[in-house]
């Protein structure tokens, strides 16, 4: 019994500093922001080309502050359903949980739950607070400066990549400072756009002593003129419980919505009180 309980305990450890590691590495990729399909990964196979004249580190940073800022405004609201899975390397699942996650500018997410499956633990210790813990950012109560910007970052202009249908400019990011909430490795930023299309890092800083090591991978598609998350894969190595792979895939967008309908209502009102005066 007391081999049980120690084994309990220890488990119920490990996923909390599991959990704590994702919630900072989704608020790092987060920082990217919500920028204005089936699941699809795109495989990195084609050549890296050299970078086109007329185009330095610093004004691609404020480039994408500055479209980032535009596509925020204009993004009022989204519905996505979301799959949120832990497995280990060998692809077996420990606990899933899917649900639709809904956005209402500025601040507010709400998440309904549609199915679970495995382990009640897990769930409850490792993806729920990730998903509470994205839903309180939003709202405020929990702030942390990890934006894409020349305040968090310098840029190393490596190249121009085709990343699925989208052309890139590919830079290794730089953190500042020594922060957990910032990455240091690699993004690649649409010619056209100016968006993030992919993310691979790492924390600036390691998260904890237990963490070995974590590393993440988030994959944007475009829909309408935003983009928004596709895929993320984060890759945890804890001591003493081993590596886990923490996947979330987003699918069927709807985006602004909400908005539409009232442009609609809006349409009809004044239709109607056109015919109400050409009547008269």
């Amino acid at each position: 019994m007391c081999k049980t309980e120690n084994s309990v305990r220890k488990t119920k450890r490990a996923l909390a500093l599991v959990a704590a590691t994702f919630i900072v590495l989704t608020v790092f990729i987060v920082g990217a922001k919500a920028q204005s399909a089936p699941e699809l990964q795109f495989e990195l196979t084609a050549p890296l080309d050299p970078v086109r004249s007329g185009i330095s580190a610093e004004q691609l940073l404020t480039e994408l502050d500055a479209h980032n800022e535009l596509r925020k405004s204009a993004l009022r609201d989204y519905t996505v359903l979301r799959t949120y899975s832990l497995a280990d390397t060998k692809g077996k699942v420990h606990a899933e949980e899917t649900g639709r996650m809904e956005f209402r500018a500025p601040d507010r997410k709400m998440f309904f739950v549609i199915s679970e499956s495995g382990s009640g633990l897990i769930r409850h210790k490792a993806l729920n607070p990730l998903i509470s813990s994205e839903i309180e950012t939003a709202a405020g109560k929990e702030h942390h400066n990890s934006s894409i910007t020349a305040a968090n970052y310098s840029l190393e202009l490596l190249g121009e990549q085709q990343v699925g249908p989208y052309r890139c400019f590919v830079a290794k990011a730089m953190p500042k400072r020594e922060d957990k909430y910032l990455f240091e490795g690699k993004l690649w930023i649409d010619v056209a756009d100016y968006a993030v299309v992919r993310i691979e890092g790492h924390p600036a800083k390691r998260p904890s002593f237990w963490i070995q090591r974590a590393d993440f991978v988030r994959q944007y598609q475009k829909v309408d003129r935003f983009w928004l998350p596709q895929k993320d894969q984060t890759f945890v190595q804890v001591r003493l419980y081993g590596k886990k792979v923490l996947t979330i895939a987003h699918q069927d967008y709807v985006v602004n919505a909400a908005q539409n309908k009232d442009q609609a209502i809006l349409l009809v009102q004044e239709a109607h009180a056109l015919a109400v005066v050409d009547n008269n």
